[in-house]
This record gives C-alpha cells, sequence and structure tokens, in this order.
C-alpha cells in the first residue's frame, strides 16, 4: 500500500529542490529523514516536513491499526515540478529595468511498505 504527500508553491527554485530529493529517492523512509536531518540546505525542512506528512497519511490510511515503524516503509517516488513565478522589476543603470524571477515549485512525494499487510493478502 502507498501514500502521497503533495507540496505546492514552495518558494524555491525546482533546480536546487531537486539537488535534496535525489538523495533521498528510493531510501528507506527511517535513512530518508536521517539524510535530511543532516542536510545544510533550506529544501532539507521542506522535506522533511512532506515525509513525515508522508507516513502520516499512510498510517491514516491504514486507520491506525498499524504503525510505520512496524513496516519497511519506503520512498517509491519523489520529483519536483516547477510551479508558478513571480515576476518583479529592478531599476538598473541608464533608465533601464532589469527582470526578477522569483520562482516556485511543487514536489510530490510517495512512500510504501516492502512488508505486506495481511489485508493485502486477502484483498489478492
Amino acid at each position: 500500500m502507498e501514500a502521497t504527500a503533495k507540496l505546492r508553491n514552495v518558494p524555491m527554485s525546482a533546480r536546487k529542490m531537486r539537488m535534496v530529493v535525489d538523495t533521498i529517492r528510493g531510501k528507506s523512509v527511517e535513512d530518508a529523514l536521517n539524510i535530511l536531518k543532516y542536510t545544510k540546505r533550506e529544501a532539507a525542512e521542506w522535506l522533511e516536513k512532506l515525509l513525515l506528512s508522508a507516513i502520516a497519511n499512510w498510517e491514516n490510511k491504514l486507520d491506525m491499526a498499524h504503525s510505520a515503524d512496524d513496516f519497511n516503509l519506503v520512498v517509491k517516488t519523489a520529483f519536483v515540478d516547477e510551479g508558478g513565478m513571480l515576476k518583479r522589476f529592478r531599476p538598473a543603470p541608464h533608465g533601464r529595468a532589469h527582470r526578477i524571477r522569483k520562482r516556485m515549485n511543487h514536489v510530490t512525494v510517495i512512500v510504501e511498505n516492502k512488508i505486506v499487510l495481511d489485508e493485502d493478502k486477502n484483498e489478492e
């Protein structure tokens, strides 16, 4: 079983966020949280909250019958898409103006369990 968490309109460029997302993709949840905790990038703080939200979503999907610690949760998919862009102008010499683009991104994390539940076996 898998659960999804999305974080939208993060005020950071997608390129900066992808550098951190690439480090946790395919790792176990415990390893991913440890990596994010000790990464010195702003993106790591955003992703740590998002990963904890994905874990909580996974637990809520089971109606709180099981804890995520009992199952081997893995970051199945993690990707970053470009979001909107705030456009501003800054004064430049000789009466000109330079464009400033404040970029945003959308992050999606999907976690799944490697240990099969008894309920999942009955459905198959």
